[in-house]
């Protein structure tokens, strides 16, 4: 998040500053035209550099800020883009004075001063391509990060399906499990109900067989006795 600020800052002052020279190059001729021009690719590439970098830190902020991110890299790119056109649109309004001026056969030379490319400019279109092909790799390292998250988020995924279906297996097993523990809790009650009826009808069969066994002796008896 912190290098992502300071990100926009550089861009913003790079910026800035790529207009005001833009600005000056209209103004100038010859060898400082040409130098100024150099330092504006230099600029531009580099503004171009800052941008990419942007959208790959935008990645690894927080879901809930990107939108806004996103939106300031995109008016940057618009911005970048309209400074690249107001850039070519200066040399090229120069070079047609320069030509203007050469037929109606005037001029120092100048034009053919800026056509031609010096040992400095050069070098610093070399270092532009290096700081190009430094970016591309940086892209192309993001790029295989990307793709081996991606595969790290497959392989998770495929986890929790497992996980899941594991779960799923033991909540039916369990389920089955509550099943039969309610049959075999209501086949127990039945057992014990069917006892309590047995005992209950061994106690009525012993007290009538008591009281069976009482009447009998007491008939034996009375019958027995002498009367009075």
């Amino acid at each position: 998040m912190i290098l992502l600020e300071q990100y926009e800052q550089q861009y913003a002052v790079l910026i800035a500053e790529i207009t005001s020279e833009i600005a000056q190059l209209k103004q100038l001729k010859g060898v400082e035209r040409r130098d100024l021009s150099s330092k504006i690719d230099g600029s531009l590439a580099e503004a171009h550099e800052l941008l990419e970098q942007m959208t790959l830190e935008i990645r690894d902020i927080d879901v809930t800020l990107r939108p806004s991110f996103q939106n300031k890299v995109s008016c940057a790119q618009v911005e970048l883009k309209r400074l690249q056109n107001d850039y070519r649109s200066a040399k090229e309004a120069q070079q047609k004075q320069h030509m203007t001026v050469l037929e109606l056969g005037g001029g120092d030379g100048d034009y053919y001063d800026d056509v031609s490319i010096g040992n400095d400019q050069r070098q610093r279109l070399l270092e532009n391509s290096e700081r190009i092909e430094r970016t591309g790799n940086r892209l192309a390292d993001g790029y295989r990060v990307a793709l081996e998250t991606e595969a790290l988020g497959a392989h998770v995924l495929n986890d929790l399906n497992h996980q899941r279906e594991v779960l799923q297996g033991a909540r039916s097993r369990l389920r089955e499990t509550n099943a039969d523990l309610g049959r075999a809790s209501r086949t127990l009650n039945s057992m014990m109900l069917r006892a309590l009826r047995e005992k209950a009808v061994l106690y009525v069969v012993g007290v009538c067989f008591v009281v069976a066994v009482g009447v009998s002796l007491y008939l034996t008896f009375s019958s027995s006795a002498p009367t009075a």
